[in-house]
């Protein structure tokens, strides 16, 4: 075990917790989010919906089944979200420094130092949390070597920074379908390929009007929906036309915001594998895997639209369908990886819509 570094982390206002430094060696600063989920590490750190932010896992096994190799299947990673970590800073109740895992090739720690991610652990994370429950998301930030200032990742186009900067195709499936990447994650272009798709991934603003598709695919994001102009003017022509559209997570605030609805913040956000979800035309209740700040606020969706899903909790809107088209979203993760995967008939729902069209 390494020689131990005091660090803290402080939360806009005060609050402030005490632990030590692992991963990268530097403060760093964001907004703080906790996530309940028991598994699944290596996908959260590198979905590029957690991009800007401070990630707090409640789960005190972090770390214990190490991180998996960097494998490539069909050109797209198999063990992770994307080509990187997005999460600016880690707080975790115990460190693992010995994982056991027969896919392991290194531990959290040097996960984390390889990419330059600062993270603290030996912090009571409940307590953490029962704060961030009460008071909502705070900025905050971890302070190891020096201190710095607060950052709030909400005043920037967060999506622009993880989008794709150019036109990419995976598979070669009879069924194409247009990609607009706000920050997907790469079990959804999974989901797809699996499902003989062509999947054209294009950049959130790009002008897809000369392209040839079957139907358009919205994806998940960080941020604020609303500065996703660009992907709202373009998905707003596309719902003069009759080709399916289909969105998850940011993908259902643009179609609402397209669609002429409104979106609001969240307390502290949805980020869990446990939401309870019920489909408010047949009364079922699905358990979904969740991450987003924002919601749509269903009281603004036009005539055309209605709710589709409401969260049993809380009774936010968890997706939304026009009445006559093929037009649907969903805030929650259908693709969840490790899982549940009790909503992924969506993605058959949806390539049955585009086949029928």
């Amino acid at each position: 075990m390494p020689k131990k570094v005091k660090a803290k982390i402080v939360l806009k206002g005060g609050f402030t917790l005490f632990g030590y430094s692992f991963g990268a060696p530097v403060s760093s600063a964001g907004e703080v989010v906790f996530n309940t989920s028991m598994v699944g590490y290596p996908e959260g750190l590198t979905d590029p919906s957690y991009k800007g932010q401070i990630f707090v896992f409640t789960y005190p096994l972090i770390g214990n089944y190490g991180v998996p190799g960097d494998k490539m299947v069909k050109n797209i990673q198999q063990n992770f979200e994307s080509e990187k970590i997005h999460v600016r800073g880690v707080v975790i109740s115990d460190l693992c420094m010995e994982p056991s895992h027969h896919e392991s090739v290194k531990t959290l720690d040097k996960w984390l130092k390889n990419q330059g991610i600062s993270g603290i652990y030996g912090v009571d994370t409940r307590e953490l949390t029962k704060r961030l429950r009460e008071k909502g998301s705070s900025l905050g930030k971890i302070i190891v070597d020096k201190d710095i200032p607060f950052y709030d990742p909400n005043k920037e186009n967060l999506v622009e920074q993880v989008s794709c900067k150019e036109r990419v195709v995976y598979g070669k499936g009879k069924t194409r379908i247009l990609l607009i990447d706000c920050g997907v994650k790469n079990n959804i272009i999974r989901s797809f390929v699996q499902r003989d798709c062509t999947v054209i991934r294009v950049p959130y603003d790009y002008d897809f009007s000369n392209e040839d598709y079957d139907g358009v695919f919205i994806s998940n994001g960080p941020g604020d929906p609303k500065m996703c102009q660009a992907a709202i003017k373009n998905i707003k022509k596309e719902l003069n036309g009759q080709k399916p559209v289909f969105g998850i997570c940011m993908g259902n605030q643009i179609l609402a915001l397209a669609a002429g609805a409104n979106t609001y913040k969240l307390k502290y956000g949805h980020h869990a594998v446990n939401q309870p979800c019920v489909d408010l035309e047949t009364g079922r209740c699905y358990i979904t895997s969740q991450n987003h700040g924002y919601a749509v606020d269903a009281k603004t969706l036009p005539e055309s639209f209605q709710p589709w899903f409401e969260n049993a909790n809380d009774k936010t809107n968890e997706g939304i369908r026009h009445r006559t088209k093929p037009f649907f979203s969903v805030q929650f993760h259908p693709e969840a990886s490790p899982g549940p995967t009790d909503t992924a008939y969506l993605f058959d729902y949806f390539l049955d819509c585009v086949r029928r069209a």
